[in-house]
Parts: C-alpha cells; structure tokens; sequence
C-alpha cells in the first residue's frame, strides 16, 4: 500500500514537472491570409523559432495561415480587443486606424525595394509606427510583399489604355478603388479570401498583387494575362496586440523585438529571392507575361496624379510632404 502510494506521488510530481513547462509557455497565434508556404507563411514560422530561442522557451508563435482566424480588417480587430496576439496585414488597412499608412500605397511613388527598406527602416516608418499603441496595437516591423502588378483572364495589357473596362478585384481601400478607377477599370473590393473562387466563376476579370502571391495562390490555374505594372509598392506590418505587449515582462519585449528584427531581414530576403524565380514559374505554368513599357508607365502616372494629390491630402499633407522630401534625399544619395 505504502509503495503504491509513493509511486501515485512520484507519477503525480513527473506530470506536473512535464506540465510546467508547457504551462509557462506563452504562444501567440500569429494569422494572416496566405497560405502557410508563401514566404509570408515561412517567415512567420521563422520568426516563431527565434522567438522560442530568444526567450528560452518562454515564448513561442503558431501560424494560422489561410484565413483561418479571418480577414485582415477582423483579424486586427481581435489584436485591438486582446482576443489574438499577432497578425501580418497590408498596410493600407491601418489606414483606417493610423491615416498617414495610406501613403505608403500611393500609386508609382516608391521605385524599387532598396529604396523602401530606407524609408521604412527610417525615421517616417518610426513614426508611423509609433502612432499604432494609442490604437491598441504594437508594430513590430515592416515587411514586404513586393511590387503590385494585374493578372485577367480576358486580354494582353501592353499599354496604359488597356486596363479600361476590366473587372479588377481590389484590396478594400478607398486609394485601391480610385486607382483602378482612374485607369479606366471597374474597381471591385472584396476579401482576399473570397479572390480566387471569384475568378475561377469570372465574377471579376483579374485581380493585382505582387509575383509572389500570384504564383503562392495559384492564379495562373484562372487567368491568362500578366502585366509588370509596378503600380504600387506593397508593405505588411508585423503587428503584435497591445495587451499581449503590456502582459511581457522586460525581458520578453526585447525577445519579441529581436526576433522580430532578425525575422524581417529574413523575410525581406525570404520573398525576394522566390519573386525573382516566381516569373519564370508562372510562365511554365501557362501564363503570358508583359512588361509595361516604361512611356506607358509615365502615361499611368498621369492618369493617377490626381489620385496622389487627392489622398495625400487626405492621409495627411503633412506627412505626405515629409515622405516625398525623404524619397528625394534617398535619390539625391545615389
């Protein structure tokens, strides 16, 4: 009796010593959109085991890839009410919350990604960053998604006026809308998640994102044309909730923030390099890419100059002209 009673102790203290660990764990739910194996995805999962090294263990993340906690715009809704630790949205849908986010999609204004990192990593990302903890929200960096470019399913683009009349599903942003409104298109917002099953029923013609998605999402299996119209420059923000935040200790922020910083890196160099091969691939698999002459490019910046003076406006003039004067300083360096 004696011994089976030592040995319910000894079994009762191992499964408390294996519990332990597991209880002191925080895991962050980390979701986004794409699939687990676009290198959003990838760098979501490398940020996770950096964490888990930097914080001894304390700290892990679980990627819940797909939509499968919800859109972008629920998704940091949930981070502002504490209901989800982490998400990797676009930035234009902070533009709801923080307005001068908005500028960074101004249509043909960033021109390549050395350029971008400068000005993100820079006292203007800084500052759009620290807008975001009154917002319930904590940026932790930016990372890219690329170069914005259209695919349809009904006609070659090889010029400015051929973007008229195509149904182009659209992130759900004012700025999106006006865009492709401005080139003649018929603007469609819509979730990314509903994107492709609204392709495949030709609801829309075409949809705009950068390579990478294009060929992460499988497009080519529903449309046929492909332009390299670098209409927008594209940035996700790696956002944390507040309330997560404020739940660290000392310790635990500068594991997140460290992991962060090695993970954007990473990404950066993650979702380039498969940008670079994404092309060729999506060109194997059927589709036919042009590229937009660069005179057609300046006449699609005349169609959107009204667009850039319109919601520079109205994200905020100030900030506006201190984007535009960092832009110039970058350029005049080279």
């Amino acid at each position: 009796m004696k011994f089976k009673t030592r040995s319910l102790l000894w079994g009762s203290a191992l499964l408390m010593a294996l519990a332990a660990p597991a209880q002191a764990q925080k895991v962050l739910k980390v979701g986004i959109g794409l699939s687990e194996d676009h290198p959003q995805g990838v760098s979501v999962k490398k940020f996770a085991e950096l964490l888990a090294q930097k914080s001894g263990g304390k700290l892990t993340a679980r990627l819940y890839a797909s939509g499968t906690l919800g859109n972008d715009v629920s998704m940091i809704s949930a981070l502002r009410g504490g209901t989800q630790e982490m998400v990797v949205p676009d930035s234009s849908t902070l533009a709801a919350i923080v307005k001068d986010f908005g500028l960074l999609n101004l249509p043909l204004t960033i021109q390549n990604e050395q350029e971008a990192d400068a000005l993100l990593d820079g006292p203007f990302g800084k500052k759009l960053l620290d807008q975001l903890p009154d917002k319930g929200l904590i940026g932790l960096a930016f990372w890219e998604n690329g170069f914005r470019h259209l695919t349809n399913s009904r006609k070659p683009i090889t010029k400015a006026e051929d973007f008229a009349g195509l149904k182009v599903r659209v992130i759900q942003n004012p700025l999106f809308i006006e865009t492709f409104s401005a080139l003649g298109a018929n603007a469609t917002p819509m979730p990314f998640t509903e994107l492709y099953s609204a392709m495949e029923q030709k609801a829309v013609d075409g949809q705009e994102n950068p390579t990478a998605t294009i060929l992460a999402s499988k497009f080519y299996e529903v449309q046929k044309h492909m332009v390299t119209s670098r209409h927008i420059y594209s940035v996700w923000v790696l956002l944390l909730s507040k309330k997560t935040w404020d739940g660290f200790s000392a310790d635990e922020k500068k594991a997140v923030m460290d992991a962060a910083r090695e993970a954007t890196l990473f990404e950066r160099k993650t979702i380039r390099d498969f940008s670079q091969t994404a092309l060729g691939e999506l060109k194997k698999q059927g589709m036919q890419v042009t590229e937009l002459p660069a005179a057609e490019q300046a006449k699609m910046s005349e169609k959107l100059k009204p667009v850039v003076a319109k919601f520079s406006k109205d994200f905020g003039e100030a900030s506006a002209k201190e984007m535009f004067a960092e832009l110039e300083r970058l350029r005049a360096k080279k």
